[in-house]
């Protein structure tokens, strides 16, 4: 005759429960040490803390105002995630030498890694505890449609929107992680599958890139003189593009310079402008 087990002794006064079975208790989450009664003689925590869960909301522009069109938040946080920074140099080097100056070109967008996982085991019903005995076992025909999961953060993130002929624009929330971003790419790997074949649990790999607003970045990089605007006060013989390698390392910057300043002839400067803005 089958025995039905639980993991939690039900109450009896006849035979209290062990201090060792009972919930240690821990200041820092004072409403986590009750458990009621539930389903199948277990028992689950009556007032579980709140755990603040990372959430990709969805917006249909770069300025990403309010809270979005949508939001997809993630059943278990991730147990990390990475920030990947890059400054990229100049790398051409002339014939017969072994080496050169790397100069400063440009700093590429930051790129977020981690790892996500979508599960329809039932593990997430007890407060990700697992102490879900056998109607753990029972959830394993699948209640939550781990293809539908996938799918809805596909397009939310990934798929092309019609409307703005686009992926969508994202910013993740996570604590003090705000970071504003579009998805490059990402990788499903099913690793659960019930007895019909059917993914219970999902691993889903995103990268996603750092993506700001022009206005944000001009106000974040904060260029001024002397990175950027700069008054030069012309000499006889002057000329752009000797201005331009002095101040920017390169004398291809003169045709910007030119056009700042409205210059038509670059090799002949007027000296009565005494101030050209670099």
């Amino acid at each position: 005759m089958p025995i039905a087990c639980s993991l939690f002794p039900i109450p009896d006064s006849r035979f209290p429960i062990p201090d060792s079975l009972l919930p240690i208790p821990d200041s820092r989450f004072p409403k986590t040490q009750e458990f009621i009664p539930h389903k199948n003689n277990h028992y689950m925590l009556k007032k579980p803390f709140k755990l603040e869960k990372l959430k990709i909301r969805v917006y249909k522009d770069g300025k990403r105002t309010g809270k979005g069109q949508d939001s997809f938040e993630v059943m278990f946080n991730p147990e990390s995630y990475s920030l990947q920074y890059e400054n990229v140099y100049q790398t051409k080097q002339g014939i017969n030498t072994r080496g050169r100056e790397a100069k400063y070109t440009l700093s590429k967008p930051r790129n977020l890694s981690l790892k996500l996982i979508l599960d329809d085991t039932g593990v997430a019903d007890y407060g990700g505890f697992g102490f879900a005995g056998a109607s753990l076992v029972g959830n394993l025909l699948g209640t939550r449609d781990v293809y539908k999961q996938v799918d809805r953060f596909l397009k939310l993130t990934t798929f092309m929107d019609g409307k703005i002929h686009e992926p969508k624009y994202l910013k993740i929330e996570w604590g003090d992680l705000i970071f504003d971003c579009r998805l490059v790419s990402v990788n499903v790997k099913y690793t659960l599958f019930n007895r019909s074949g059917q993914p219970i649990r999902a691993e889903l790999d995103p990268v996603f890139k750092g993506d700001i607003e022009d206005s944000k970045r001009i106000k974040l990089e904060n260029k001024s003189s002397p990175d950027l605007t700069h008054a030069r006060t012309i000499k006889a013989g002057d000329k752009l593009p000797v201005m331009a390698q002095e101040v920017y390392g390169d004398s291809a910057y003169y045709i910007q310079l030119a056009r700042a300043n409205n210059v038509n002839n670059f090799r002949k400067l007027k000296t009565e402008l005494s101030n050209y803005r670099q």
